[in-house]
């Protein structure tokens, strides 16, 4: 790590944003309002007209169409990517050419080669620059499951069913990214609930919705092994409509554990009870991303790395080429990955 990367807690990080789309202008604002210890130095975006507005409201941050220059801009310590899955490749291994550390948003690389290309860039450097953003390890839920699993007291885990429903989905969605964008998330929480990989993927379709955009079936069931034998289940429905829903339910020997219920404010009224659910990720998610993200700055002023792995990135991107393949095909496909690098356990 260079001098200027290694921050101590006297100083304040500088980042760049790269990517000012939705989640990109969230991360924006995340860092100027509610993060402590860092600050926006650069956003970039091809949009370069959106990008100036974002930066227009923050003193001293520049705006660029091209991502290196951003990783350029003075004052630059660290790099946050959130632009388009197919574009992080190229900016990840600038910002490790200039060993600037980096939280990621998934995916790290829509593909097993473009991971693998990643893993070695970041081995060759020698020390961890990359932290991946699956901000459900940081969901308060997740980690008290996370704690009950560890401890033991359910014994060992068997199943896991998962419910991952969204509103709706944009005109340009296709059904792989059912598995791409929706499911990842589900194949990395497994992943790090049961410390276990993902063995094989089988996906089964449902008669469709009538909701569901043309030439997508809507809903599926995402079923995949661990390497151990519990068996996952996600209810994937991108179009359910009243709104957005992640829930799991682990089942264990001794017991279970489930969480995603939403159990906040209920109100009772003409007859009715019920709460408000949330309409998207953001809203759900929103404290996940705070602490995700404030982790990260915390830990790259030690100069250090925590959190998800580039090899946390590499399977889940192995993951879902097998759950694509499953969801084409209708089989079981086996989930075909390199053996864990050293450097990662």
């Amino acid at each position: 790590m260079t001098s200027t990367t290694t921050a101590t807690a006297r100083n304040t990080l500088g980042v760049a944003v790269i990517g000012t789309g939705t989640m990109g202008a969230d991360h924006v604002r995340r860092i100027d309002e509610v993060v402590s210890g860092a600050r926006v130095m650069a956003v970039a975006d091809p949009d370069e007209a959106r990008a100036k507005g974002l930066a227009a409201g923050i003193d001293g941050c520049t705006a660029h169409a091209d991502a290196t220059a951003a990783l350029d801009a003075p004052g630059v310590e660290a790099v946050l990517i959130a632009s388009p899955g197919p574009a992080h490749e190229e900016t990840l291994l600038a910002a490790l050419d200039r060993g600037l550390p980096v939280l990621c948003e998934k995916p790290m690389t829509p593909d097993t080669a473009g991971a693998l290309r990643v893993l070695e860039a970041e081995q060759a450097h020698g020390t961890r620059r990359i932290q991946v953003g699956y901000m459900r390890r940081y969901d308060t839920e997740y980690a008290q499951l996370k704690q009950v699993l560890a401890a033991g007291e359910l014994g060992r885990a068997l199943m896991l069913h998962c419910r991952h429903r969204n509103v709706s989905v944009h005109s340009y969605f296709t059904e792989p990214m059912l598995i791409n964008d929706s499911v990842a998330h589900e194949f990395d929480a497994a992943r790090w609930l049961l410390d276990q990989e993902i063995a094989a993927v089988t996906v089964l379709r449902p008669t469709p919705s009538r909701h569901a955009a043309a030439g997508i079936g809507d809903p599926q069931l995402v079923v995949f092994e661990t390497d151990a034998g519990v068996l996952v289940d996600v209810e994937i429905f991108a179009t359910a409509g009243f709104g957005y829903q992640v829930q799991a339910e682990a089942v264990c020997e001794n017991g279970t554990a489930r969480i995603g219920e939403a159990h906040g404010l209920l109100t009772n009224t003409a007859g009715r009870w019920g709460g408000p659910i949330a309409q998207d990720y953001i809203a759900r998610f929103a404290d996940a991303y705070d602490r995700e993200v404030q982790a990260w700055v915390d830990a790259t002023r030690r100069g250090e790395v925590t959190g998800p792995s580039a090899w946390d990135g590499y399977a889940v991107a192995a993951a879902c080429e097998a759950g694509v393949e499953a969801q084409r095909t209708g089989q079981r496909v086996a989930v075909e990955m390199v053996d864990r690098p050293a450097f990662y356990r």
